[in-house]
């Protein structure tokens, strides 16, 4: 009989004749004192369910927590409008971007039945990751023990990782469905060669290349683990239609992706690899963290780490032959693979890990073979010592649960895990909003998140259009926004994707005035005043420090009311290079000296660095200052100083003090 009928329940290598072993073998395995107590008997069964059960229902807790709570970010935007679209257009737009259709048309018919809130787009991902926590329940105990199965379960639903993408309206949570139900069907294909099971192995693997371009790395491992196979039944296939089953399911598989080939390799081959790239030490401890405890793996107890390597360790333990360790190599290739091959083509980067949600269950099945394999760790008889392996497991899983708990609060309640809150962006701006004032979004796709909340009458331009590169196009753009508007609010994120050169930011700071800034997670919103004319213009000269003059300065006002903005242009020089940024500072004092309202910033804008000032040439710098809506009417002082960044203390001197008066403003009714 071939290898492939060999994998029987009880994972033996199948021969003519039963061979004497040590270690029990069908009912009387299940019957064994090496087994977990749930596992033992026809009664063991049902409380598996339970816990397997229990499991589930405590995945879906932890994802449905506060699902809708977020703003939507700019790629779960995209996904909103992809999913309002036509099943073609879709399509079309699918075409320009790096993903395929498959999850918008699939989020398209899911939103028919849920509506469009945070919740309702999520919620999708929610349900993948359910289904792939128990699939992988399912495929643990098959491959090893219920027990097994079950470890592998809890690691997944606990971990940051996978919660985080359970909670987006994006695609990666259905990746790893689809990736680990090719497994199972890959799994139940080599112990029973039938076409069901390679005509449903062809139609997820479909199903995940529709969903993700990173899946074929999936179905390479899929093609090693049967290669694996192959050479362990010594070329002998099986049945002698397994191997061309095998073979058709995946030739069906690449024609059922074929109209989207040519538009997948032009992606692939032409998408620019942004991030920053990772050394390979600080990528192993990345994905260690990532693996074991997830996205907060930085707020866990890292002595942890220690305890998930020793059970990895087991998990290459093997006492029952050939069968086994292919059932271990299975769970090793699945995992490695895909990381291997991220980093032989140079993917890895932190924004990139999500494509490896996959490999993260294949982790996590074999982190569960290890908790079984330290369970049914055998002790020398009658010394009393039987039970300390299960001890130690149960210690084990106990520190490793509590020790991933810990990290979700991190994920669910730190700044430093929420999403960028475009909702807060649009919330706040429409207080300052005026219907003749422009928006204007700089970065790739953000129009789409930003219409989901807001639904006023400004106009709104995303700068630049399309993918970027036309700067000429980009600057004459800016400067027609800044001549048609009296004020302009900016939206800051991944400018260095599509606008790499600061076109749409350089413009704004040197033909605007910034009035204010602030970050919504990575997001900043930038406020401007367009240009008014001059009514101060005064030489200065006065010397800051050894080597920087303020040569000239000019105001847009001597006399302002509560809510407007004065305009302040500083033209610096430096005779000398400078190694030390210093940021500037621009203060209204009160009549008694005390600080009215300020505006700090490095020269224009943060993009004319004092690192990067040419001895002799003039750096123009503008400054906007908005006058507090509760300043009482009196007559303030306007000063202007630079300090060091990193010792703000630190202020350069000028005319026998730390800072230069300009003049008085007077403030009115």
């Amino acid at each position: 009989m071939g290898a492939v009928t060999a994998m029987r329940e009880d994972r033996q290598p199948l021969t003519s004749a039963k061979r004497s072993s040590p270690i029990p073998q069908g009912e009387e395995l299940k019957k064994s004192p090496l087994r977990p107590w749930w596992e033992r008997g026809t009664g063991g069964e049902g409380l598996y369910n339970i816990l397997a059960l229990g499991t589930l229902l405590l995945a879906f807790a932890l994802r449905v927590h506060l699902l809708g709570a977020q703003s939507l970010w700019n790629d779960e935007g995209s996904s909103y409008v992809q999913a309002t679209r036509g099943f073609a257009d879709i399509a079309a737009h699918a075409a320009r971007d790096i993903h395929p259709p498959g999850y918008y048309w699939l989020l398209k018919i899911w939103l028919v039945f849920t509506g469009e809130s945070e919740f309702a787009l999520r919620a999708f991902s929610l349900l993948a990751s359910v289904l792939s926590i128990a699939v992988t329940c399912a495929l643990g105990k098959r491959l090893f023990s219920p027990l097994a199965g079950l470890a592998a379960a809890l690691f997944i639903t606990l971990n940051t990782f996978h919660i985080t993408y359970a909670q987006e309206a994006r695609m990666y949570s259905l990746l790893a469905l689809w990736a680990v139900l090719g497994m199972w069907c890959l799994v139940g294909f080599l112990r029973s060669p039938h076409k069901i099971w390679a005509l449903a192995l062809a139609l997820v693997n479909t199903a995940g290349l529709w969903t993700q371009y990173a899946y074929p790395f999936f179905m390479l491992a899929q093609g090693v683990i049967v290669l694996v196979w192959w050479i362990r039944a010594g070329f002998k296939f099986g049945p002698v239609h397994a191997l061309p089953y095998y073979i058709g399911a995946n030739l069906l598989s690449i024609a059922l992706y074929l109209p989207w080939l040519p538009q997948a390799l032009a992606q692939i081959m032409t998408w620019p690899n942004t991030g920053t790239a990772v050394s390979f030490p600080e990528a192993l401890g990345m994905l260690v963290g990532w693996f074991s405890f997830g996205v907060t793996y930085r707020e866990n107890d890292p002595s942890w780490i220690a305890i998930v390597l020793i059970l990895l360790v087991f998990g290459l333990r093997a006492r029952r032959g050939v069968g086994e360790w292919f059932h271990i190599a299975l769970v090793m290739i699945w995992a490695l693979l895909p990381v291997g091959l991220f980093l032989v083509f140079d993917l890895f980067r932190e924004a990139n890990l999500k494509l490896l949600l996959p490999a993260q269950i294949a982790f996590a099945l074999w982190l569960g073979r290890g908790v079984w394999a330290v369970w049914t760790l055998e002790m020398p008889p009658r010394t009393g010592f039987a039970i300390v392996p299960r001890m130690a497991v149960v210690a084990a899983m106990i520190g490793i649960t509590l020790n991933m708990w810990s990290g979700l609060r991190f994920l669910y309640h730190d700044a430093d895990y929420q999403r960028d809150d475009y909702r807060g962006i649009v919330h706040d701006l429409t207080l300052d909003l005026r219907p003749d004032d422009a928006v204007i979004l700089d970065a790739p796709n953000q129009e789409e998140v930003f219409q989901y909340y807001y639904d006023g009458t400004a106009s709104v331009y995303p700068l630049p259009p399309g993918l970027g590169g036309d700067d000429a196009a980009t600057l004459a753009q800016v400067e027609e926004i800044i001549d048609s508007h009296s004020q302009i609010f900016a939206v800051y994120w991944g400018e260095t994707e599509r606008d790499p050169n600061r076109v749409v930011e350089g413009t704004l700071t040197t033909n605007a005035y910034e009035v204010d800034s602030q970050w919504y997670g990575d997001v900043r919103l930038v406020r401007y005043t367009t240009p008014l004319k001059p009514a101060i213009t005064a030489e200065s000269g006065a010397r800051f420090g050894d080597h920087i003059t303020l040569e000239r300065y000019a105001l847009s006002s001597d006399t302002l009311h509560p809510g407007d903005v004065l305009q302040v242009r500083l033209d610096w020089r430096t005779n000398t290079p400078l190694d030390t940024r210093y940021k500037v500072f621009v203060q209204l004092l009160n009549p008694d000296g005390t600080l009215a309202t300020q505006r700090d910033s490095e020269p224009g804008g943060g993009l004319a660095l004092t690192t990067t000032w040419t001895p002799g040439e003039i750096v123009a710098d503008q400054h906007a200052l908005l006058i507090p809506n509760n300043l009482s009417p009196a007559n303030y002082s306007l000063i202007v100083g630079l300090y060091n960044i990193d010792h703000p203390q630190a202020r350069l001197p000028v005319n026998a003090g730390d800072y230069l008066l300009l003049g008085e403003i007077t403030v009115g009714d």
